[in-house]
């Protein structure tokens, strides 16, 4: 028989049951970053570069790929976040990377990882632009196995116009995409925490942005195994 108070009772296992869901997460969350640990840890090789779409992979597994400013640390990013020195090629001369890199992860093969040709170079030729936003758009808009792009930004700047170009490319092609903080260990806490918040209100703006913000430091290890789980959790 139904009684009045029934309602309330029914009401305290809800706030139990959001409790243990909390705990949940934060057990789910480090369950996640050590399952994305072990995967990072196993085999990665280079694969190939590709300075026009002919030259692609077969698209028949998962891909992330990373886009940001020729000198916001790309490189750098996926190096650490692979935990491989040399893996991705840095350079002292910004925009020096002009092609599609593609990296295997796991074996049998998982993902891979594509690193981007970076962008506003300020010296760079007119036909070296124009070939970028050629080969960028129309892998953004073609590949069906793109789960997701990184976009990096560096902490210490913040989202610029020239930034904004590529989320703008990003919205229109409808590709799901994520704000990377770096170099987050070169800028103090309160100004890291200011930057972080100006990201999270333009991500919030953006139809195909992921909510979350990470910021991470490829010198220090800031970030980085949230990054790697954020990447593996990207691919499903």
């Amino acid at each position: 028989m139904t009684t009045p108070s029934q309602p309330a009772e029914e009401n305290q296992p809800q706030a139990g049951a959001e409790a243990l869901t909390n705990d949940d997460q934060a057990t789910n969350s480090a369950e996640a970053i050590e399952t994305a640990r072990k995967i990072f840890a196993g085999p990665i090789t280079f694969l190939r570069s590709a300075p026009a779409l002919q030259f692609l992979p077969e698209p028949h597994v998962p891909e992330v790929a990373f886009a940001g400013r020729s000198n916001v640390g790309k490189s750098s990013l996926i190096n650490a976040l692979t935990g491989r020195k040399t893996l991705a090629r840095t350079s002292v001369t910004p925009g020096r990377t002009q092609e599609l890199n593609f990296f295997d992860v796991g074996e049998p093969l998982q993902f891979r990882l594509v690193d981007m040709p970076g962008y506003g170079f300020a010296k760079a030729p007119k036909d070296m632009v124009k070939k970028w936003r050629f080969l960028v758009n129309d892998f953004l808009r073609g590949r069906q196995v793109l789960k997701r792009a990184l976009v990096l930004i560096d902490a210490r700047h913040g989202i610029k116009d020239v930034d904004r170009e590529i989320l703008d490319m990003l919205d229109k092609a409808a590709v799901s995409y994520r704000m990377v903080l770096t170099k987050a260990d070169k800028i103090k806490a309160t100004d890291l925490a200011e930057v972080t918040q100006r990201t999270i209100a333009e991500a919030r703006k953006r139809p195909a942005a992921h909510p979350e913000i990470i910021a991470t430091s490829s010198e220090k290890g800031m970030g980085i195994p949230e990054l790697r789980a954020a990447v593996v959790e990207a691919i499903g």
